[in-house]
């Protein structure tokens, strides 16, 4: 994200101060023995909680003695702090300064850092030193199918067909000013993928680009004259809570974040249980910044899958493989009721360690005005029909073409 010089400033100062507030927290870091936990604008600096990592982990456990009250009250005040994506009021830092134990250090700086920088811009250069947690991020599993089959050159052909897709979804989007600004991490046999913008409009923008992965992926299996240079992918779509962070390269933070939490264990285990070909939605309920609105609205996962039909009609006439779309239909798949209609099916998958995961199929067809339909997912009658499964909490809707 670019952030404009504030007003009288030119680029080279603005960078000039950059660079001052970076080395500053780089030298607090430690070259990774350290977090950034929270910071408050002062007239000439910073004032910045800084401490040891392993703080995390023992403030939240304590010494072993605690009782649950205790210890419930720690966790929510550091989910509290760790979701916080900006500064501290002075009243709010001393708070939390004296809850956590920790001295509060001072940045001294030759300006004012909220008029020479701008308040947005300090927090992104500090999350680069800290942890995050967020509670409402949609993140995108691809796995390709038996990819630890194959030789060392064939696994590199497949990641490089994966990647090359990715591309090229997200250049179709461009092409509707669909700007996503994605990132991505590897699992070896596929990505993680999420959005780092966060809401129910980056959420949705997100869908839309898995969708697109998938329907190049299709149409280059189509292509390929050799089956195995292009993956078969099975596809995972989930939205939870995860921690962001930086990890250590060489000497400094990396540019890019990585994710850990709740959501992605979420994402591994509903991996294990799709079949090649299938795409599944986790089911969850979460609060969401609605941009349109300005309001945190709840939606679950019946509620999102709705939210992204209409923002697809934008996407017709768009092009794949030389021939326009004309409908882009997705929904989630169930059975057929007494009276004609379809329900939504919500099934449960048992993980290795005996929790419950539960989880909806998903169906996406691309129709093209002078080219074969596209069809993505698996159908109802295409799963097995020992998966324990239930009508979800939903009227009944028809079945979409």
């Amino acid at each position: 994200m670019a952030y404009p010089a504030p007003a009288g400033l030119t680029e080279t100062q603005l960078r000039e101060n950059i660079i001052l507030l970076d080395q500053a927290l780089y030298g607090l870091w430690n070259l990774g023995h350290n977090l950034i936990f929270a910071w408050t604008p002062e007239a000439k600096g910073l004032r910045v909680l800084v401490a040891p990592h392993p703080m995390l982990t023992e403030f939240a456990l304590g010494d072993g003695t605690l009782p649950q009250p205790e210890l419930t009250r720690r966790a929510r005040l550091l989910d509290k702090l760790l979701s916080n994506q900006e500064h501290l009021d002075a009243h709010a830092f001393d708070a939390v300064s004296a809850a956590l134990g920790i001295k509060p250090q001072f940045i001294e700086l030759p300006f004012s850092p909220e008029r020479k920088l701008g308040l947005p811009l300090i927090a992104a250069i500090a999350a680069r030193y800290g942890v995050r947690m967020v509670e409402d991020r949609a993140v995108i599993l691809f796995d390709a199918v038996g990819f630890s089959l194959l030789t060392p050159l064939q696994q590199v052909v497949q990641l490089n067909s994966l990647s090359c897709s990715v591309n090229a979804a997200y250049a179709k989007l461009l092409d509707r000013e669909i700007n996503i600004n994605f990132a991505r991490t590897t699992t070896g046999d596929g990505f993680y993928i999420w959005n780092r913008m966060r809401g129910v409009e980056a959420n949705v923008e997100l869908y839309q680009l898995m969708q697109f992965i998938l329907a190049d992926n299709a149409l280059a299996q189509e292509r390929a004259t050799r089956p195995e240079s292009v993956p078969r992918l099975r596809a995972c779509f989930h939205v939870g809570s995860h921690y962001e962070f930086y990890q250590s390269e060489g000497l400094n933070p990396t540019s890019f974040s990585y994710l850990v939490g709740q959501v992605t264990i979420e994402l591994a285990r509903m991996i294990d249980h799709a079949m090649p070909g299938q795409i599944l939605v986790g089911k969850f309920n979460t609060l969401m910044h609605d941009e349109a609105t300005g309001e945190d609205v709840r939606i679950d996962s019946l509620d999102f899958v709705e939210r992204t039909r209409a923002p697809l009609r934008s996407l017709n006439g768009l092009k794949l493989a030389g021939s326009e779309v004309d409908e882009i239909a997705c929904y989630l798949t169930g059975r057929r009721d007494g009276t004609g209609l379809w329900g939504i099916s919500e099934y449960q998958m048992a993980d290795k360690h005996g929790f419950i995961h539960r989880v909806y199929n998903a169906k996406i067809n691309i129709h093209r005005r002078n080219g074969e339909p596209i069809y993505l997912g698996l159908r109802e009658e295409d799963l097995p029909m020992d998966v324990p499964r239930t009508v979800a909490d939903t009227d009944f809707t028809p079945m979409q073409a």
